[in-house]
């Protein structure tokens, strides 16, 4: 095949890559949209009309890997359209893995994948004039079913956890807050962080009607607190009413929700007043949605993995004794 030809069939292949990227981005936003527009929010769900389901993330029931980014938002949505009782899901192929089947007739469920890679003609410039090899980004779109869609699966698949009692779920979420070693004040009549002197403040208990809101108040702030330069790096530093402000709210929000529903807190809306300022911000950038979701998740692992380190190191500590 003529060199042209070549260059003209790779250019064709990379624009329908980059429409169907496009088109990607804009689905899932245009569904992010319809649900603020309609004014609810994707990240607060009823929970309590699921079938009994407690707070959890979505995860894969074959890895028992949870799902992250804007994933959760989607897949939490499939959970309260369809009133399934589970937070778990498998691809067709993993469902007959399973010793099972997806039942005729299911649809299933779009999720993205993201990641980059590095071309061979790109690694090969970068070795003959120097420098480093630019990676491209891609996304990717794959079909996943609720274990609800699906018969005859083998027992032992990664299984919904059980809702915490209220007794369990403040020492566990007091526990996250301590290990995350972020300066956590407690007093005053609101709840802030501030970026430059590193610190959170939340009002005390009894200020709030709700013992949990507390918590959820706490998590809240602490999301914001992850954006340090020492920490994830985020920009924080935004003049109040901005847009960049609002993405910042939009990514304390979303983490906020996923560290409660990772430590079975119902998760609730702390910021309703900002809906029509996301809304600008989703409808000027179709990839917004997908960054702050990104790095709401990036946000709640980070501080789930200091709790985690914390609790190994008490375990170790008391097998040493």
């Amino acid at each position: 095949m003529p060199r042209n030809i070549k260059r003209s069939a790779s250019r064709e292949v990379a624009k329908e890559r980059e429409e169907s990227r496009g088109n990607l981005y804009d689905e899932v936003t245009q569904r992010i949209l319809f649900e603020l527009e309609a004014g609810r929010l994707p990240w607060v769900q009823p929970w309590g009309t699921t079938g009994g389901i407690g707070p959890g993330l979505p995860r894969n029931a074959l890895t028992a890997r949870p799902y992250s980014g804007v994933n959760i938002l989607i897949l939490w949505g499939a959970v309260i359209e369809n009133g399934w009782p589970s937070q778990s899901w498998l691809t067709f192929r993993q469902a007959q893995e399973a010793g099972g089947c997806v039942r005729k007739g299911e649809r299933g469920q779009c999720v993205v994948y993201a990641d980059r890679f590095t071309p061979e003609a790109e690694k090969q410039r970068a070795e003959r004039d120097g420098g480093e090899a630019k990676a491209v980004p891609f996304l990717k779109r794959f079909t996943v079913f609720n274990v609800a869609q699906c018969e005859g699966l083998r027992e032992g698949l990664a299984s919904d956890p059980a809702p915490l009692p209220e007794r369990e779920v403040v020492p566990l979420a007091e526990e996250v807050i301590a290990a995350s070693g972020v300066d956590f004040r407690i007093g005053g009549d609101k709840a802030f962080y501030v970026p430059s002197l590193d610190y959170v403040q939340v009002p005390p208990q009894p200020a709030f009607f709700q013992q949990v809101n507390y918590y959820r108040t706490c998590l809240h702030e602490l999301t914001h607190a992850t954006g340090h330069p020492n920490r994830l790096g985020r920009n924080l530093v935004n003049a109040f009413g901005s847009k960049d402000y609002a993405r910042e709210e939009l990514v304390a929000e979303m983490g906020s929700a996923f560290l409660c529903a990772a430590l079975g807190i119902t998760p609730t809306v702390r910021h309703a007043d900002y809906i029509g300022a996301w809304l600008e911000v989703l409808r000027e950038d179709n990839r917004a949605i997908f960054r702050a979701a990104s790095a709401a998740s990036k946000a709640a692992d980070w501080l789930l993995s200091r709790h985690r380190e914390a609790c190994a190191a008490q375990t170790e500590g008391r097998i040493a004794a």
